[in-house]
């Protein structure tokens, strides 16, 4: 395959996969900020008197957020489950929506570790370049040779550039989805706890209690 075209295509991969790490970014830090607000106000309304899911805000039910979805199912069965069904509801709500929130990001991973090489990559094509403009001219023709080195010399730099581009933003796409995780795992405990039966809540309470001043 001819060096230069090679060359060309590697350069418009680069180019593609740098688009794509700042749409990834763009797109998640948006909608992680949304999570985040749509949390925060569930978590100050979701208090130990909300025992089912109408008695929310209609302003919180009428969006499709991720929290509302994440804690519905444990109020929609409200008094159904005992503790130890409730525990493993809340362990599964809180798996299924960790792929919401890592929707995207193994590409920035990709991008971290594919940028570098296709940049080393095009360094290689460019040194062949010059190599090729030397066999062809010999040193009459400098301009051809500091061409191809600064070809070569460029990948490398856009290489770099792009995973560094990359690795910060999944970084803090990281922190962001770490933050949000640990948020919603306290609505689920909460929404775990209103969701048990009163009686056998205040039962357990009192049994409880009677263990702990017997």
């Amino acid at each position: 395959m001819n060096a230069t075209l090679m060359h060309d295509i590697i350069f418009y991969i680069m180019y593609f996969s740098l688009t794509i790490a700042l749409v990834i970014i763009i797109e998640r830090a948006i909608s992680f900020a949304w999570t985040w607000r749509q949390a925060q106000q569930l978590e100050q309304a979701l208090t130990p008197q909300t025992r089912q899911i109408d008695a929310l805000p209609a302003a919180l039910l009428r969006r499709n957020s991720l929290p509302i979805a994440t804690i519905q199912p444990l109020l929609q069965h409200k008094g159904q489950h005992n503790a130890q069904a409730l525990n493993d509801l809340v362990e599964t709500q809180y798996l299924l929506s960790k792929p919401r929130l890592n929707r995207g990001l193994w590409l920035l991973e990709t991008i971290v570790t594919a940028a570098p090489l296709l940049g080393l990559l095009g360094t290689v094509m460019g040194i062949i370049d010059t190599f090729k403009a030397l066999s062809a001219s010999g040193v009459s023709e400098p301009s051809l040779v500091s061409a191809g080195m600064g070809t070569a010399l460029y990948a490398t730099g856009l290489g770099i550039a792009i995973a560094l581009i990359a690795l910060v933003g999944n970084n803090y796409l990281q922190s962001r989805m770490d933050r949000i995780g640990e948020l919603l795992k306290v609505l689920l405990i909460r929404a775990a706890n209103a969701a048990l039966p009163l009686p056998e809540t205040a039962n357990a309470w009192a049994e409880n209690g009677a263990q702990r001043y017997a």
